[in-house]
């Protein structure tokens, strides 16, 4: 899974980091997971559905990345659930929060 968002995220020309970045860009993109679901018939589990959090960094608009993740991710096969952006004081930074989902057979 983490190749997968890695590879889908790396489409929009920032850096991307699994939860932590300690690069020294402008713009970064970290993601991480939220807990998942599983789904089991007859005592075998069958599906799981990944729930992933895509954090984008940002001094500048928001707007065109964050319409690219969104896009690159929908073209994954991912659906989004949450969206906010909040700006970090401490860090000057803009902080667009996007929660996406994806079921996967097992």
């Amino acid at each position: 899974m983490n190749r997968l968002i890695r590879t889908t995220l790396e489409q929009t020309g920032k850096p991307v980091a699994y939860q932590n970045y300690t690069g020294n860009e402008a713009e970064y993109i970290c993601f991480f997971y939220l807990p998942q679901d599983d789904f089991s018939s007859d005592d075998d589990e069958s599906y799981t559905t990944h729930y992933v959090q895509v954090d984008y960094f940002t001094p500048y608009n928001t707007a065109q990345t964050t319409n690219d993740i969104k896009e690159f991710m929908k073209q994954a096969g991912f659906k989004k659930n949450f969206e906010h952006e909040v700006y970090e004081e401490d860090t000057k930074l803009f902080h667009v929060i996007l929660r996406f989902w994806i079921i996967r057979r097992v």
